[in-house]
């Protein structure tokens, strides 16, 4: 009988103490990356701005959180939110299940195809065999890396700490052509002066094995109680009409996607 009583009674220390050592949310870290126009960059200013910059704040308002913005390069993204550099990452992150594996996501927040992009009138082919021997230009570590990894074999691969590295390299000439997020491209290349003369070519890319399921909001397995909480501001952000709000600063089509 003592040994079940001291059982029951650790058991609810531990309960008691998890409960207690729980985080409450009020305040959370966000990893940003600040070099991804229109989403995320830093402006003249020094300060960040941008789609997920604005997106950050609103959630945050609607979870009645305090919340401040981690800058952090790319690459470093997961890892730093693992070591608890912050809480949580809105960066334009697809969720895939590679990255599944590592940590939980929330509900999308947007979602836009993948397009190859080169000199108009390039006469390129978005084929394997069409772009052997080309060199393609794509942001490390990202969905695009993998999948023209994958795909373009008989391309050379060239890769780059951001996206605006490859723009400069493809205006420059230095490589053929280059895959991102369809939207980065035309904000980030095509509707600046330096992007004339240069169009998408190839079909749009959305298989979800390469591109996931939609940009969402990146936490620590341990914290789904957060993502959560993101989950049900995106909710409200949506339903209230401050995501159109949002949207409409920064593009004029809906960036959302299908409804699911």
């Amino acid at each position: 009988m003592q040994r079940r009583l001291f059982t029951a009674a650790l058991a609810a220390f531990v309960s008691f103490t998890a409960l207690a050592q729980a985080p409450d949310w009020k305040s959370v870290r966000i990893g940003v990356e600040g070099a991804y126009p229109p989403f995320s960059e830093v402006g003249p200013d020094g300060k960040l701005k941008g789609f997920d910059i604005d997106i950050a704040f609103a959630l945050c308002a609607r979870m009645k959180a305090q919340c401040s913005l981690v800058p952090q390069e790319w690459d470093g993204m997961i890892p730093a939110l693992q070591v608890r550099k912050f809480d949580a990452i809105i960066a334009s992150m697809a969720a895939t299940d590679e990255r599944r594996r590592v940590v939980a996501f929330s509900d999308k927040y947007y979602n836009t195809p993948a397009r190859l992009v080169a000199k108009a009138g390039a006469a390129l082919a978005a084929t394997p065999e069409g772009l052997k021997g080309k060199r393609i230009g794509v942001q490390r570590s990202t969905i695009h890396d993998r999948y023209v990894t994958d795909t373009f074999k008989a391309s050379e691969i060239v890769r780059y700490g951001k996206a605006d590295e490859v723009y400069l390299d493809l205006v420059a000439g230095r490589i053929d052509l280059a895959m991102g997020d369809s939207v980065a491209i035309d904000g980030g290349l095509l509707k600046k002066p330096q992007g004339k003369g240069f169009a998408f070519f190839g079909p749009a890319y959305n298989e979800v094995k390469y591109f996931g399921t939609g940009s969402s909001i990146a936490v620590r397995k341990a914290d789904t109680a957060l993502a959560e909480r993101f989950n049900t501001a995106i909710k409200a952000l949506r339903a209230d009409g401050g995501y159109k709000q949002i949207q409409d600063r920064y593009f004029d089509f809906d960036v959302y996607g299908d409804a699911k």
